[in-house]
């Protein structure tokens, strides 16, 4: 303040030494006014930069306070999630160690019942074996009931021999062989035998084809039915 009027007071001084024609108290005044113009131009500009502050703050402040609540809307939503993830967790957890253990169950009844099935493979591939040996040798043995007469060599008949070490034979068929076998036996070998030997030995050679025809129809049938159960049990 005391610059101001040292001002003031330098340029009435100057004025008044200078110009004899405006006076001191109009110069004064004309500084005054200068000075006034400036401030209030001044003071605008502060205001104009104040407002403009003022609304950017005001903006930022609205736009934060958006912000801030979307943010907790947000964390609202994914604490829900959260929660909701977290119960689901623990429910796939449970369901997750029942299916391991209806795994470990399947697993050991899968290996039980590979177990099974080899078991029963092997029964299966021994019974059919024991079938396909009985049907080869009746097959074998009928033909050459057929085919060879009482005057034949007694090697002929080894093929029905033979029938008597098959498992599946039953007891009584071996029995009924075994004497057609001794009734069959030539004891003079080479020697014609009697028209009523011959006719005893042709009747009991027919009863034996017959018997074993029906054991080859049998045997045949019960390996078909055995074979359609091995499939059906695959």
């Amino acid at each position: 303040m005391k610059g101001a009027f040292a001002v003031v007071a330098g340029l009435f001084a100057v004025a008044h030494g200078t110009a004899e024609t405006v006076t001191p108290v109009q110069k004064v005044v004309q500084l005054l006014e200068g000075m006034l113009a400036k401030g209030n131009e001044e003071k605008h500009a502060e205001q104009v930069q104040f407002a403009a502050y003022k609304q950017f703050c005001d903006d930022t402040c609205v736009e934060k306070k958006r912000a801030i609540e979307e943010a907790a809307e947000k964390i609202g939503m994914l604490k829900a999630d959260i929660a909701k993830y977290t119960s689901d967790a623990q429910q796939l957890t449970t369901e997750i160690a029942g299916h391991d253990e209806d795994i470990s169950v399947w697993t050991g009844d899968k290996k039980a019942a590979t177990s099974v099935r080899e078991i029963e493979k092997a029964d299966y591939d021994a019974l059919h074996k024991d079938y396909s040996e009985s049907v080869d040798a009746l097959q074998r043995a009928v033909a050459v009931l057929k085919k060879q007469s009482h005057n034949r060599p007694q090697a002929a008949l080894a093929q029905v021999s033979a029938l008597k070490s098959l498992q599946l034979i039953p007891a009584e068929a071996k029995r009924t062989i075994d004497a057609f076998l001794q009734s069959s036996q030539d004891p003079a070998e080479g020697l014609e035998v009697s028209a009523p030997e011959a006719h005893g030995y042709e009747f009991a050679s027919h009863g034996v084809i017959e018997m074993l025809e029906k054991l080859l129809d049998k045997f045949v049938d019960e390996r078909t039915a055995l074979e359609k159960e091995e499939m059906n049990g695959k």
